[in-house]
């Protein structure tokens, strides 16, 4: 009688749980690419790197995965992706003052080098975003060179 008991107690907590998670679907996040002012004018090896490890997060191109679109791993990424274009958005680029986009440049540079950029969880689903040394390295010089848009 016990085994019955337990069964049917699995047996609605995955209901349930099946239950919540279809209700929690119908809270859908707002996934959206504003448009661009004017993106950072940087070298093309250095919009390759961007392109590729940054963009997503830190601009108006996201590229929404497939599994953005599902609950409650969409709220994640659409919070991930507010909080990256809060703090820098390459696509705003023109709107920063020159001291500002100095200080982005450098931070990518120290971001980069000190493997903090791109975040660890966001390699798994995205290993091509993974920096390399000679990705860092490009990164590094540009902090170097880097000359403002004058606005």
């Amino acid at each position: 009688m016990r085994a019955e008991s337990t069964g049917r107690q699995v047996s609605l907590l995955l209901t349930i749980v099946a239950a919540a998670f279809a209700v929690i679907q119908f809270f859908p996040t707002d996934q959206y690419n504003p448009p661009e002012s004017e993106i950072a004018k940087a070298p093309p090896k250095v919009r390759a790197v961007l392109d590729r490890s940054c963009a997503d997060c830190h601009s108006n191109r996201t590229r929404w995965p497939w599994y953005a679109r599902i609950a409650p791993a969409s709220w994640l990424v659409a919070r991930d992706v507010s909080e990256g274009r809060a703090a820098m958005n390459l696509s705003e680029w023109d709107l920063y003052e020159e001291d500002d986009q100095v200080d982005f440049v450098d931070l990518i540079g120290e971001l980069a080098r000190d493997g903090e950029m791109p975040p660890w969880f966001y390699l798994p689903l995205h290993p091509e975003a993974r920096l390399d040394e000679d990705a860092i390295s490009v990164l590094e010089d540009w902090s170097l060179t880097f000359e403002p848009v004058v606005r």
